[in-house]
């Protein structure tokens, strides 16, 4: 898969459909899943979906007690362990842990992230988004991918976002540390790294029954923001100054429910079978930006480059050595 096969395929569901929907008569007695930030946000709602298709789900949480709170009132079979993103001895040992008592993984949703977060330096003196959105998704993968390829088909789904449109990978300068930090140029960094990945992965694990693909969920209002002040959402134009969505952003803005739907639909959709390595949106394959495309829909080439994909596997086995 590749740059030429992001084509709608017409899946029968649209931007408007939510979790629910997408997973209403799916089967997943017996299959295991893992939803890193399935405690807050899309998150809840994507582990609430496939938990609610019969799906044991586990939930890693860096703040164990605040995950099962918000998870108490989900139906279906959801446990929560502790795991750092941002720490990779923690990332390991869940993996490990997470062995020791499954013998094989049937869905991986890479869901966490930070976004727009001030200069911070975590790991290797790493850029924190940078390291938690990729790096600590990257280590989790690998260190479950004995039991993805155990369950003779699983699929992994990694949350991009529209902002990877904001930048390329800046090869020459990951971390920023030649300065200039721009936080919004960091998340963008991020998300393309979240998308190349799942190309490289599928590239990489299709013999073995693995498949990739990366999501872009929509605009969703969720703790994500958290690192934005009010007047910073007004000046982008997602809120009003009352703090409501504005009139602008209302048609592409979705509920948490509709934004967790892409995901699940990637991890679930019987369309889906024999394919991967695709950047997905609104529950159907994204399709390449052309020059005057809205920034709100579609994936950059150099998104879903499998050159560029294999050059960040080979530069973070590198970063982790």
């Amino acid at each position: 898969m590749g740059a030429a096969d992001q084509k709608l395929i017409n899946s029968g569901f649209s931007a408007k459909s939510t979790a629910a929907e997408v997973v209403r008569g799916v089967d997943l007695s017996g299959k295991s899943a893992i939803v890193t930030g399935g405690y807050s946000g899309i998150g809840v709602e994507t582990a609430r979906a496939l938990a609610s298709a019969g799906a044991e789900v586990m939930v890693p949480a860096r703040d164990v007690a605040k995950a099962k709170a918000a998870l108490a009132g989900v139906r279906g079979k959801i446990t929560v362990a502790a795991m750092d993103l941002g720490d990779l001895a923690s990332v390991e040992k869940f993996a490990r842990d997470y062995a020791g008592a499954h013998k094989a993984l049937h869905l991986l949703i890479n869901n966490a992230g930070v976004m727009a977060s001030p200069e911070t330096r975590i790991g290797k003196d790493w850029e924190l988004q940078f390291a938690t959105n990729h790096i600590g998704h990257f280590a989790l993968t690998a260190g479950l991918l004995p039991l993805l390829r155990a369950a003779n088909g699983a699929r992994i789904v990694a949350l991009s976002s529209t902002g990877h449109k904001i930048t390329d990978i800046r090869w020459d300068d990951i971390h920023f540390r030649k300065g200039g930090y721009d936080k919004w140029v960091a998340y963008g960094q991020s998300k393309t790294a979240n998308a190349l990945f799942a190309i490289g992965l599928d590239a990489r694990e299709r013999a073995n029954g693995v498949r990739a693909f990366a999501v872009h969920p929509g605009g969703i209002m969720t703790p994500l923001q958290r690192h934005l002040q009010r007047e910073e959402m007004v000046k982008l134009g997602w809120i009003d100054d009352s703090g409501d969505v504005s009139a602008a952003a209302k048609p592409f803005f979705k509920s948490t429910e509709q934004g967790a739907a892409t995901a699940v639909w990637c991890a679930t959709a019987a369309k889906l079978d024999g394919r991967g390595g695709l950047f997905c949106e609104d529950c159907d394959v994204s399709e390449l930006a052309g020059e005057n495309e809205p920034r709100h829909r579609t994936v950059k080439a150099y998104a879903v480059d499998s050159a560029s994909a294999a050059r960040l596997w080979r530069e973070t086995e590198a970063m982790i050595a």
